[in-house]
C-alpha cells in the first residue's frame, strides 16, 4: 500500500511537472517582439518617389532629406522600390504595388547604389527608414509567374486570380505553400542586408496568413532589430507587428468634420481601445496617406477647415503620428496613383506647425509612443463638441484643448491636473492654472500648452 501510495504520488508529481514543463515551452515560443528603443519617440513620413520631384528618382529625393530632419522626422517610409509589373499595368506607369520583382529597383527611380547612398545618408542624418513590404500579391509577370507558378493560388479552371476583384492588376499568392514562405522571407532579408534597412511597412497584410508575419519576424529580428508596420488594424496583428493603423480615428475625424460624429466620440473610442490593445502597441494616427489622399480626398476635402486642428490632434493623441509627403506644404489635392503628378511645393504655415510638434514629441517624454508615453487623461469639457485632455510622464506634461466644430466654443475646465505653469506652445506666451480654468476657441482653433 505504501509503495503503491509512492508511485500514484509520484506518477501525479511527475505529470504536474511535465504540464508546467510544456506550459513554458509554449510560453517560450508565444512571440513576444518589441520596437526598438529608437522609435519611441519619433514619428513616420511616407515618402512617394515617384510624385515627390519633377526626376522622381532617389537622388532628387536624397536633396530633400535636410529638410526632413530640420522638421523633425524621425522614421521615413518609402514606398515600394520595386520594379512594376507591364502585363496588365493600370494607367501609363502602374501601380507602385503591383511588384513584378522583389530583388530588384524599380528603374525608374534609380539602381540599387542609389538606394543605397539614400539609406546611408538618412542614417547620418539619424533618421531610420522602412520600405513598403507588398506580401499578398504580384504583378501578373513576376519571375515567380514563370519560375514558381505553384507560389499562386487559381480557380477552379486553373487560372491566376486577383485577390480583388477591382485589384485587376495583380494576382494572389498562395501561403499554403511554404517554399513560398522561405523565398518571400529571404528577399525581405536582402533589403536589410543589402541596403541595411530599418524595417518593413507591409501592404495589406491582414490579407497574408498572421503566421507567416510571426515566422517572418522572428527570422528578421535576427538579422537586424527592425521596425515593423501592418497595414491592418485588428489587435493580433501586434503578435509580429509594432505598429498598426488607427483607422477608426481618421474615419471619426472625417465625420466630425461632416458633423457626422462629435468630439466627444473620441472620448468613448480611447476607452474601448484599451481594452483591445497593450501600451506597447503602437497605433499610427493620421489624417492622409497615399491611399487616402488618392481615393477618398486631400486632408482638406475631407476635413475641410478642421484640417490644421486634426493634424495637431493626431500628433498629441497616444500613437505615433504620420505625416504624408506634401501636407507640410499645405497641398490641396489628389496625387494620382498611376501617372505622374509631382506634389507642388510652396510655403505653407503647416511646415512650422509640424516642427514644433514633431521636435516637442522628440524630447518630451509624456508624448513619446506606447509605455514610454504618457497616458491620456481626459477632462471633462460639458461640451460634446470641444476635447481636452493631458498627458504626463515624469516631470513631462503636456495640456490640450480642441474645438472640432465650425462654431466658437467656451468651456469651463475644472481638473486638478491642469494646475501648474506652463507655455504655449505656438504663440510662446506663458500661462498659469489653476485647477480650473476658462478656455475660448475660435471654429476649428486649438490650444497646446507645454508643462514648465
Amino acid at each position: 500500500m505504501k509503495n503503491k501510495t509512492f508511485n500514484c504520488t509520484t506518477k501525479l508529481l511527475l505529470t504536474i511537472l511535465l504540464i508546467i514543463n510544456f506550459t513554458d515551452y509554449r510560453a517560450a515560443e508565444k512571440p513576444n517582439f518589441h520596437a526598438p528603443e529608437w522609435s519611441k519617440n519619433l514619428v513616420i513620413y511616407e515618402a512617394n518617389i515617384r510624385q515627390y520631384t519633377p526626376q522622381g528618382t532617389f537622388n532628387a529625393f536624397e536633396k530633400h532629406l535636410l529638410d526632413l530632419k530640420k522638421m523633425g522626422v524621425g522614421i521615413i517610409w518609402l514606398m515600394p522600390i520595386n520594379p512594376i509589373g507591364v502585363l496588365n499595368r493600370k494607367g501609363g506607369l502602374g501601380s507602385y504595388y503591383s511588384i513584378m520583382d522583389y530583388k530588384k529597383v524599380n528603374p525608374e527611380f534609380g539602381t540599387v547604389d542609389d538606394l543605397k547612398n539614400l539609406v546611408s545618408r538618412i542614417h547620418l542624418l539619424h533618421m531610420y527608414v522602412i520600405i513598403d513590404w507588398v506580401g499578398n500579391h504580384t504583378s501578373w509577370d513576376n519571375v515567380w509567374v514563370k519560375s514558381h507558378p505553384e507560389f499562386y493560388k487559381r480557380d477552379s479552371l486553373g487560372k491566376f486570380v486577383p485577390p480583388v476583384k477591382d485589384w485587376a492588376d495583380v494576382i494572389q499568392l498562395n501561403y499554403d505553400n511554404k517554399k513560398l514562405r522561405r523565398y518571400m522571407i529571404d528577399a525581405m532579408k536582402y533589403w536589410i542586408k543589402e541596403c541595411d534597412i530599418d524595417g518593413f511597412r507591409c501592404d495589406v497584410a491582414s490579407m497574408v496568413p498572421n503566421d507567416f508575419w510571426i515566422e517572418a519576424r522572428k527570422e528578421l529580428s535576427h538579422t537586424k532589430d527592425i521596425f515593423m508596420l501592418a497595414e491592418a488594424s485588428e489587435p493580433n496583428m501586434h503578435q509580429a507587428f509594432d505598429m498598426t493603423y488607427n483607422w477608426p480615428i481618421k474615419d471619426m475625424l472625417n465625420d466630425i468634420a461632416k458633423q457626422k460624429k462629435k468630439a466627444s466620440d473620441i472620448i468613448k473610442y480611447y476607452e474601448s481601445e484599451k481594452n483591445n490593445f497593450d501600451k506597447d502597441n503602437y497605433r499610427m494616427v493620421f489624417t492622409s496617406n497615399h491611399d487616402e489622399n488618392t481615393w477618398a480626398g486631400s486632408e482638406y476635402e475631407r476635413l475641410g477647415d478642421g484640417a490644421e486642428t486634426c493634424a495637431v490632434l493626431c500628433e498629441t493623441l497616444p500613437g505615433m503620428a504620420l505625416i504624408y509627403n506634401g501636407q507640410e506644404a499645405g497641398m490641396n489635392k489628389r496625387l494620382r496613383f498611376f501617372d505622374k503628378d509631382t506634389i507642388e511645393w510652396k510655403s505653407s504655415q503647416m511646415r512650422n506647425i509640424y516642427t514644433l510638434l514633431d521636435q516637442l514629441k522628440f524630447k518630451n517624454k509624456a508624448l513619446w509612443n506606447g509605455s514610454a508615453g504618457g497616458d491620456i487623461k481626459f477632462i471633462d469639457t460639458k461640451n460634446d463638441d470641444v476635447i481636452a485632455f493631458v498627458r504626463q510622464k515624469d516631470s513631462d506634461k503636456v495640456f490640450t484643448v480642441f474645438n472640432l466644430s465650425p462654431n466658437p466654443q467656451s468651456v469651463k475646465l475644472n481638473y486638478p491636473e491642469i494646475k501648474g505653469e506652463y507655455s504655449n506652445l505656438f504663440d510662446k506666451k506663458d500661462v498659469v492654472f489653476t485647477e480650473q480654468a476658462n478656455i475660448e476657441l475660435d471654429a476649428w482653433k486649438y490650444k497646446v500648452f507645454i508643462g514648465k
